[in-house]
Formats: structure tokens, sequence, C-alpha cells
């Protein structure tokens, strides 16, 4: 896993100018519990800091050799993210929406070419399901995957996902629990459902 130059973007400094860093107690889109939640939809309201994130974002896959003909986000969180990366990163942008079945489709409209190369964008990895789901979409309409890029990697392990290089802009590992291993401490919060 690739890093961006952490001197350049304070990325939680810049969630918690925007008023995007909580602690509490949050239900996850990934099913687990977290004492600590980053609300990247809050960041990426002020086109100021997706400007800064989308530059950084496209930095970062250069700097780690990805070259790419195009830039995936999964809908709805990923479509801007998509978006300011591809006009950074100097390629076009698409994104992937739910296919209602659980899984993701790419929108008749956008059309990829066999073996056309192509990037995902994450905002906050926990599990990395949903940018994974979006991986898929894409290959299966003829795309090649290269590569995967966050703004925040908090998965335990680190490294590459599945298989596919990841670039992360930061590393933020919050502590998570399985829903029946919350502790006490936690559960006697009030959840949150995110």
């Amino acid at each position: 896993m690739t890093h961006a130059d952490p001197a350049s973007l304070d990325i939680l400094d810049l969630y918690r100018q925007a008023g995007a860093y909580h602690e509490g107690h949050f239900l996850l889109a990934s099913g687990r519990h977290s004492p600590k939640f980053l609300q990247s939809t809050t960041v990426l309201q002020y086109p100021q800091y997706t400007e800064q994130i989308g530059r950084a974002l496209a930095g970062a896959l250069r700097g780690a050799g990805i070259d790419a003909q195009l830039v995936i986000g999964p809908a709805m969180g990923g479509v801007v993210l998509a978006y300011e990366t591809a006009r950074h990163y100097g390629t076009r942008a698409i994104f992937a929406e739910k296919d209602g079945q659980g899984g993701m489709k790419i929108r008749e409209a956008f059309t990829l070419q066999p073996g056309e190369t192509f990037v995902a964008v994450e905002d906050v990895l926990t599990t990395g399901g949903s940018v994974l789901k979006a991986v898929r979409a894409a290959e299966a309409a003829g795309g090649r995957c290269v590569g995967i890029a966050c703004i925040v990697d908090r998965r335990a392990d680190g490294g590459d996902l599945q298989g596919y290089p990841l670039v992360a802009l930061t590393r933020l590992v919050f502590d998570t629990y399985a829903p029946d291993e919350v502790p006490a401490w936690l559960a006697a919060l009030p959840l949150q459902e995110i």
C-alpha cells in the first residue's frame, strides 16, 4: 500500500475543520461498531476540501506508478470523489450504482472498452466491500482494475486489497467491533447508524 506524503495534507485535521470527525457509538456500513466515525459527506460538501483531496489522490496514484484510463466510484458517496480525482488525474469519471440484488452495476450511459484500465476510489475503507462491488461491476463491463485509492484506510491489516494495489492518503486505525463483541462502555452510549 502506498501513502501520500503526510506533510502535504493532514486528513484528520481536514475532517476536524469540516466538522466531520465524530466520537460516540456508531454502526458502520460494514456492520461493525466503532467509537469514532469520519463523515466524508460532510467534508466532500466543501469544494475546497474536495479539490485538495482529489488532487492528493491523483498525485498519490501517479506517485505509485498507477496509470489508468478512468476513475470509478461507488454511488452515491464516491461520485464526487471519483469526479474530482479524475479531474486531477486527467481521465474521465464514472460511477457504479446499486443493482437491487446486493451488488452494483454500471449505468447504461457509461461504457467501458474491453480491457480499459481503471482505478476505483473510496472515501473511508473499513472492509472494502463497497469499492470492491464497484470494481466487480466495472470488470463485468469489460474494464480492468489497476488499483484502488482511498482517503482513509481504516483496516487493521493494511496492505493491498484482495490483490489490487491500494493507495491511501492516510491510515487511521480506529477500534471496531463485531455486533457480538461490543464492549460494555461502548454499548452504554446511544447507537448512531451511519
